[in-house]
């Protein structure tokens, strides 16, 4: 198992990258919001997918170089904390869309919606980036068991709470746009809330010393 501090300090980071606009919140509210509430949770079934395959892929490669590369931690922490400085500007910046601005959609078939949630997510460079940059900083090498078993443990982490904010998105989307578009100040708020997480984990986790 993770050390606690770091297992609660990458819940953290993965509900603030899955509050975070990116490919899946977009596809999946579009979806549900273009086709009814069934069709987002398809979709959603195809991006958790996606994150299993992820997860799987990350465990193992990770398992490997932090045996073959003494200073790997240094390298993926200051990429993490870039790409969290990265995700934070774009909550932020000047004319930010809001991801439920919704794109028109056609109806698909349920075989058609699952396999674009699977695809969407194994496209999203949002997620490789968390896998190979972020999820490695979280493990501790030396008496928290194997590496492998940490890596699980945390990205079983990120997929449960991905998997859960999603789905409650997937569920609401029409009522959170319908709630969002007469109320522009929510969205803002929202907007500088994840920007201001997001850079003061990056902060953290740059200043972070090598374990």
């Amino acid at each position: 198992m993770p050390e606690l501090t770091h297992w609660l300090a990458f819940a953290l980071i993965s509900l603030g990258m899955v509050l975070t606009p990116g490919p899946n919140m977009v596809y999946l509210i579009s979806r549900s919001i273009c086709q009814g509430r069934k069709a987002g949770l398809i979709s959603l079934g195809g991006v958790a997918l996606g994150f299993v395959v992820y997860m799987l892929c990350a465990a193992l490669g990770i398992t490997a170089l932090l045996m073959a590369v003494p200073f790997a931690y240094d390298t993926l922490r200051v990429g993490g904390a870039l790409y969290l400085l990265y995700l934070a500007w774009q909550a932020v910046k000047p004319g930010g869309r809001s991801p439920f601005q919704v794109r028109d959609l056609p109806a698909d078939s349920p075989r058609r919606l699952f396999a674009m949630g699977l695809v969407t997510n194994l496209l999203n460079p949002k997620i490789a980036v968390m896998y190979l940059s972020l999820l490695p900083q979280f493990i501790s090498p030396v008496g928290h068991g194997s590496v492998l078993g940490q890596s699980l443990v945390l990205g079983a982490t990120q997929i449960v709470i991905s998997v859960s904010v999603n789905g409650l998105i997937a569920l609401t989307a029409a009522s959170i746009a319908v709630f969002l578009g007469g109320r522009p100040l929510w969205q803002t708020v929202q907007r500088w809330l994840m920007g201001t997480v997001l850079a003061g984990l990056a902060v953290r986790m740059a200043l972070e010393s090598r374990r």
